[in-house]
């Protein structure tokens, strides 16, 4: 007979997991080790995930669910709106993941999981292609992959620093590389989240023509997040 596993088991295997791969790194953690955090014992632990890849690849799962969302959206743009959608999207994205991006690049964690590395790595491409535009030469894919590299350092630095003031700076950042009449800085300040209300009055001006950018102006939010929410309406 198997051993019985109590409710909620999952979800505190993954928080102590979280916690002792921060604290110790993905290597130097046994599963052991997250069974006796949690006070269960490995094979409870071994029940939800068959190995401790398992297990970063279920922590991973929510960074990149959110990537590729960010992504998809930027592809119904224009290339010059996709790159500020990629920055901006990709930037929220690390915000809302700091401590796994940092978890990630202490001790390539990420690359235990094929399955997880795999989509990382093809997402990471693939934003750099957005930003870099279509028929980019070399020089300007370089300047796409420093951009791209400015995102996340920083939030894994400060990750502890107040995320208004971090996100600003950050693109701040990037668009020194990208000043010019076709890549506007989005303006400074503009919260990522919209409430039931701003969507409500985002589908209104959308439904009488307006574009994302004077959407964004008119509400308050970044043209990213704009994009991210009309997206559905397609």
């Amino acid at each position: 007979m198997s051993e019985e596993v109590p409710p909620g088991t999952r979800a505190r295997i993954l928080r102590a997991a979280m916690d002792e791969f921060s604290a110790r790194g993905y290597h130097a953690t046994s599963v052991r080790e997250i069974a006796e955090r949690v006070g269960v014992t490995k094979t409870a632990v071994l029940y939800h995930f068959p190995g401790k890849a398992d297990i970063i690849t279920a922590l991973a799962e929510p960074l990149l669910e959110d990537l590729e969302q960010c992504l998809k959206v930027a592809e119904l743009v224009g290339p010059d709106d996709a790159r500020w959608i990629v920055f901006e999207g990709l930037l929220d994205v690390w915000l809302k993941h700091r401590y796994l991006l940092r978890l990630n690049l202490r001790d390539l964690g990420l690359a235990a999981s094929p399955a997880a590395f795999d989509r990382f790595r093809d997402g990471m491409l693939q934003a750099n292609a957005l930003v870099a535009g279509p028929d980019a030469d070399f020089a300007h894919q370089v300047r796409a992959a420093q951009a791209i590299a400015m995102l996340s350092d920083p939030v894994v630095l400060f990750a502890d620093s107040p995320l208004p003031e971090l996100r600003d700076a950050v693109l701040d950042g990037v668009h020194s590389l990208f000043a010019g009449p076709k890549s506007p800085r989005p303006t400074r300040g503009r919260p990522p989240k919209m409430t039931d209300q701003v969507f409500l009055t985002c589908q209104q001006l959308h439904d009488r023509g307006f574009s994302a950018s004077e959407i964004a102006a008119t509400v308050g939010v970044s043209r990213a997040t704009v994009y991210r929410h009309l997206a559905a309406l397609h």
